[in-house]
């Protein structure tokens, strides 16, 4: 979240931002309700309009499927 918002502004998501997938919990309410990082980050990537290519992270691609 860093990477992507910045340090205090990823914080401020994580406190304040509703997230509709997780009904209406912020990301530290969903995190300390146990739903996986990672789907919280997918919630707000979505929420923000976060281009795809960038919810895996700074200079992270998706792994090659066919690739061996």
């Amino acid at each position: 979240m860093n990477d992507e918002f910045g340090v205090e502004y990823a914080a401020v998501l994580l406190r304040d931002l509703a997230l509709t997938e997780f009904n209406d919990l912020t990301g530290n309410q969903a995190l300390q309700a146990g739903i996986e990082p990672r789907s919280v980050w997918l919630a707000i990537c979505m929420a923000q309009g976060v281009p795809e290519e960038r919810w895996l992270g700074l200079n992270k691609k998706p792994k090659d499927k066919h690739a061996e």
